[in-house]
């Protein structure tokens, strides 16, 4: 039994992407210069067996002063629920960026090599009157200068409970 647990960790463990396949990539996904100004992102929410249980539009604006930058965002769901959320961002050393806000319980923590960026963070996410921490996995992908493809999984004790995937467009 130890052992097969041992081979099927390997295997999960050799399905994710290494960053650096992204490395050598063009566009270079920089969040200082995607995220700056005003932005729409249009997104849905999937269970864990792809069952899509709503939709959203997210108005979004950025800022950057150096290193720290400011991203507020206002969501708009299909059923009339809204939502705000303004996350600090800061670029470190190496495409490498952290980020926090109210309901982010762990700071976000992030690397972007070429087109691709990979941040992981924990949501405080109200579930049926419950608050429950999400871990999430998100994947950025540049797909030009003014367009992004956002993928997030999410986990609950190391189990997959979802997905959230957005397309994000900057606004002239």
């Amino acid at each position: 039994m130890r052992s097969l647990i041992l081979i099927a960790s390997a295997l999960l463990i050799g399905c994710s992407t290494p960053m650096s396949y992204y490395r050598d990539s063009q566009p270079l996904l920089k969040m200082e210069e995607f995220y700056n100004g005003p932005l729409t992102a249009w997104g849905m929410v999937q269970d864990r067996n792809g069952k899509v249980l709503r939709r959203f539009r997210v108005d979004m604006v950025g800022s950057w002063q150096g290193d720290r930058g400011k991203l507020e965002e206002n969501f708009y769901y299909d059923d009339g629920e809204q939502q705000q959320r303004t996350w600090f961002l800061h670029k470190q050393d190496n495409g490498r960026y952290t980020g926090t806000a109210s309901d982010v319980v762990s700071p976000a923590e992030g690397q972007s090599e070429g087109y691709a960026l990979n941040w992981s963070y924990t949501l405080a996410i109200e579930v049926d009157g419950e608050t429950w921490h999400i871990d999430f996995d998100d994947w950025m992908y540049l797909m030009d200068e003014k367009r992004l493809i956002n993928r997030a999984e999410m986990n609950k004790w190391g189990f997959r409970v979802g997905e959230v995937t957005l397309w994000i467009e900057k606004q002239s």
